[in-house]
């Protein structure tokens, strides 16, 4: 048995942030309030039913109180065929939701104005003994809309009903203050403590086509089940992040969708989830492209692995269901050769071979996160630097010809994570690739860059400008 190296805090601690979870069937506007409530656009919103699956969770300051704010799935009575895929993944998703209700500090029952159903019925009358933690939204009253039956669910024994419009905004403020009327008083201790760490938590981002595992791997780092895993494709649709704690460090984890070749991309619903998943890009310091490992890489690999590079996100492909290859001599070899040489320029991006299912292999990949983390927030002074640059000029002269000559004049890091230097040559329009691939090469070797994409930025040197000292 693997020994366990990290230690969750997927859940908040006691004395922590209070969790607070947005609890009803599909479609009753359970996501656009949770967007509502953040004041951004964070949980994915279509009129398809049940497109929450997994829970989505955010901290927020919920009218001056911090809070864990959940989005779960909806809960469904009326599931497909018996024994189904879609049956197991509903039951799942059910399962999910009760969980998360059962450690909620407050829940927030949501109903849709007009449209009382058995599903709400059975729901009410699971929520009956939380009656302490419960609050009821009855959403789509905009413009006073269907009150009248909206006041008639008091039949139920609701302390009392908030009528909303979750889209619009109505009465929105008045269910906050009610919600945060709820939270334990530490909320505000837990907002100024979570923001004095957010700036140094890695974020990884794990990425890649359908099915290769990536919310198996999510809920391992987590020591727990964030993300509901199941073999029918697209089943995670938002992003749901996850945290840990390891060897120190804090993480945290965004669990995405598969990312399918825009051609195969049919649905809305998957078009906004596969967009949100390219979006954890810019929110990530650090990309694992999962790689189903015995099906081999594809085109929409390479494309990922472009995106994150052009971000200039650090990248670890991560060859998963290594567990599943056979056990002969140099086959780890050989698929690393053959995967740096599809992917041409990248050849400084580490590649590490996995079993999310078994935990083989996620000790040598959160090691090699946190050096790489090192690495993007590595910070060279400019006299090294510009040592460094003409050390390197020295050893191999640019071009001399009387169309391509240039010289660098000088250089500066302008920027880490990501990593990016500016350069100030004679002649810019002169400067090529195969030298500017060279620099970078140079700057990954030598100045201890070896594992993250290096940028530059071509400027004019401005004549007798005197290099900076």
């Amino acid at each position: 048995m693997m020994r366990r190296l990290y230690q969750t805090i997927a859940d908040p601690p006691a004395g922590k942030q209070p969790v607070v979870v947005l609890a009803g069937r599909p479609n009753v506007g359970k996501s656009t309030l949770f967007n509502r409530l953040l004041h951004k656009r964070r949980a994915i919103t279509d009129p398809t039913p049940g497109l929450t699956r997994d829970p989505v969770t955010s901290g927020a300051i919920i009218a001056g109180k911090s809070a864990q704010l959940v989005d779960s799935g909806g809960f469904k009575l009326d599931r497909q065929a018996p024994d189904s895929p879609e049956s197991l993944l509903d039951s799942l998703v059910v399962e999910r939701t009760l969980r998360m209700i059962e450690r909620a500090d407050v829940v927030v029952l949501i109903l849709a104005a007009g449209e009382l159903t058995p599903e709400d019925e059975e729901f009410i009358a699971l929520l009956r003994p939380l009656r302490d933690k419960l609050i009821v939204a009855v959403n789509k009253t905009e413009g006073g809309r269907l009150l009248a039956e909206t006041w008639n669910l008091a039949r139920f024994g609701f302390d009392r009903i908030y009528p909303i419009s979750a889209e619009h905004g109505d009465n929105v403020g008045e269910l906050a203050s009610a919600i945060a009327d709820k939270l334990p008083a530490f909320g505000e201790a837990a907002a100024i403590a979570s923001s004095e760490t957010a700036g140094s938590t890695v974020r990884l981002s794990i990425l890649g086509k359908p099915n290769t595992g990536k919310s198996t791997l999510s809920n391992r780092l987590c020591a727990a089940a964030a993300s509901i895993v199941s073999e029918i494709p697209g089943t995670t649709r938002d992003v749901i992040e996850g945290r840990f704690q390891w060897k120190g460090r804090d993480f945290a984890v965004m669990d995405t969708a598969g990312i399918r070749r825009k051609s195969h991309v049919s649905e809305n619903v998957e078009y906004y989830s596969v967009n949100r998943a390219i979006k954890t890009m810019d929110e990530a310091d650090i990309v694992i492209l999962l790689i189903d490992a015995p099906e081999g890489f594809s085109v929409q690999d390479k494309k990922i692995a472009a995106l994150a590079a052009d971000r200039g996100r650090g990248l670890i492909f991560a060859l998963n269901k290594w567990d599943a290859m056979p056990d002969t001599k140099n086959t780890f070899e050989a698929a690393r050769d053959s995967l740096h040489y599809f992917f041409g320029q990248m050849k400084y991006v580490p590649v590490l071979p996995l079993s999310a299912k078994t935990g083989e292999g996620v000790g040598v990949l959160l090691n090699t996160t946190i050096k790489m983390y090192g690495q993007l927030n590595r910070f060279t002074e400019t006299s090294v630097f510009n040592d460094f640059l003409g050390n390197i000029q020295a050893e191999n002269p640019p071009p001399s010809g009387p169309d391509t000559r240039f010289k660098v004049k000088y250089g500066v890091q302008v920027s880490v994570n990501p990593v990016i230097f500016r350069l100030f040559v004679s002649r810019p329009a002169a400067f090529t690739q195969a030298y500017n691939s060279y620099i970078c090469n140079k700057i990954r070797k030598d100045l201890s860059y070896g594992m993250v994409p290096v940028t530059l930025e071509i400027h004019p040197s401005g004549g007798g400008k005197r290099r900076p000292r």
